[in-house]
């Protein structure tokens, strides 16, 4: 799968996808991450990728021609010709599991990481066809919530875990509920002691645990999910 970024900070997506999990599944060829400057395709001799808002107001606004032109060259270098374009902005979709195993099916997407005040409302209309969002805050840009949703979908890209089992229990992959607690060596830790069904190796009590586990934690610290 190829994520191709739309940004003013290349270097700080190529980075933060070079290492870990994201790391090992590029050097295994399982996704790509193509961080791609928008200030490349300014006009002008400054690079000039901004301007003043029309009808005034603090801030800048992102010129639509340099990102409009970054994106037709990701067009033109790639065989998928109408891949999706994600915008992430505070007022899109708020990210989920659902979205991003629905995301980890295509191909190829396009995600473009705003600045300032935003973008020229013209470059929404004309190429972006999702707007995403990873929670109702405001960031300084767009560029960690593009990674935020490169890791999600990527880690249900198959091959990137491992095993297909490592995401299949985890919270909100299943009836919106939270997943169960986990513990490993040692069976005690300063009087905390490991649950006894976990150590008893009987599959279907424990896997009946779990799901009684997932539901109290649901009810306790996410109780909105089953509303």
């Amino acid at each position: 799968m190829i994520f191709h970024v739309l940004t003013l900070f290349p270097e700080m997506i190529r980075e933060a996808a070079s290492h870990s999990i994201l790391g090992r599944a590029a050097k295994a060829g399982l996704i790509e991450v193509n961080a791609v400057n928008i200030r490349d395709f300014a006009v002008n001799k400054h690079g000039q990728v901004d301007d003043a808002p029309y009808g005034g107001g603090a801030g800048m606004v992102m010129m639509a021609q340099p990102i409009y032109d970054a994106y037709q060259h990701i067009l033109q270098n790639t065989s998928d010709q109408t891949p999706p374009v994600i915008y992430l902005s505070p007022q899109g979709r708020v990210l989920t599991q659902p979205i991003a195993q629905e995301l980890s099916q295509q191909k190829e997407l396009i995600l473009i990481c705003g600045h300032y005040e935003g973008l020229d409302e013209r470059i929404i209309e004309e190429i972006v066809t999702d707007e995403i969002s990873i929670g109702n805050y405001v960031l300084t840009g767009g560029e960690p919530a593009a990674l935020v949703l490169i890791d999600a979908v990527s880690r249900l890209v198959q091959g990137v875990l491992g095993k297909e089992a490592s995401h299949q229990d985890e919270s909100f992959s299943t009836e919106n509920l939270l997943e169960y607690p986990h513990y490993t060596r040692p069976p005690i830790f300063r009087g905390r002691e490991v649950p006894e069904i976990l150590l008893s190796g009987h599959h279907g009590k424990i896997a009946e645990w779990r799901q009684e586990q997932s539901i109290k934690r649901t009810q306790a610290k996410r109780p909105d999910l089953n509303q």
